[in-house]
């Protein structure tokens, strides 16, 4: 916590890292040069699985391609007012994440065929939350961690923050795996708001040798700021209460 090193964030969503870490990152962006680098920003057309098109009704707007550009909007517009750096990686979303075509399926065969079956996750419940990342997304994940050590390597970040994967939705976990290919610099997140239903994976923390501890400083302002995302918060929140918990972090023990 001392110093003026940079900070990297690694955000799976274009709202993740200031749901879970929002109030840590103002906090120190007063003090120090912080990034936040969102990985899975894109959407890709139709046709889209039946848990892609639940997802868009959800939000406020109602095309996937232009809800994908509002977030982004919103994101870049809320870590600018933090004063935070933000880079989007450019990555697909799971919900329309599509597998490879197989070489002896025609083209026209192939996309006439019903979505789920050319998704890489057909389902939210059965396949994106039951946190099995797919064997077609471990490739994505080795040229990723590549492009977080080129970014740790540009932006001099001293630390490097991911998600504890806590929820087990695969994005998380992709992200998380992610992040831990660089262990001497990672610190995890505890995932908001999947962490008023679940529990990080003590078993996995333990294995690491990874401890918690809180920040509590500033979370009042906090509540506002994830207002600002506004295609996400009623999805999110659809009581419309936002509720103010210290945010969890996970570092390595003594």
């Amino acid at each position: 916590m001392t110093g003026d090193a940079p900070w990297l964030f690694l955000s799976p969503h274009l709202d993740d890292a200031v749901l879970s870490c929002g109030a840590l990152i103002e906090a120190q962006s007063q003090e120090r040069r912080i990034i936040v680098a969102t990985i899975f920003t894109e959407a890709q057309p139709p046709p889209h699985t039946r848990a892609a098109r639940s997802y868009v009704r959800q939000c406020t707007i109602p095309d996937a391609g232009e809800l994908f550009e509002a977030r982004q909007s919103e994101d870049r517009a809320v870590l600018q007012e933090l004063g935070v750096e933000s880079i989007h990686l450019g990555e697909v979303d799971a919900l329309f994440r599509r597998r490879r075509k197989p070489p002896m399926v025609g083209s026209s065969v192939w996309e006439g065929l019903l979505p789920e079956l050319t998704h890489r996750y057909p389902s939210y419940r059965f396949d994106i939350a039951m946190g099995r990342i797919a064997k077609g997304d471990l490739a994505l994940i080795g040229q990723l961690r590549a492009d977080v050590a080129a970014l740790i390597a540009r932006t001099q970040a001293e630390l490097l923050f991911c998600p504890a994967g806590v929820g087990k939705h695969v994005d998380h976990l992709m992200t998380r795996e992610i992040g831990m290919g660089h262990p001497e610099n990672v610190v995890m997140y505890s995932d908001f708001p999947y962490d008023l239903v679940a529990a990080p994976d003590r078993t996995y923390m333990s294995k690491m040798g990874f401890v918690p501890w809180t920040w509590d400083t500033g979370l009042d302002a906090k509540p506002a700021r994830i207002r600002q995302y506004l295609t996400q918060a009623d999805a999110l929140f659809p009581d419309g209460d936002i509720p103010v918990n210290p945010e969890t972090y996970y570092v390595p023990g003594p």
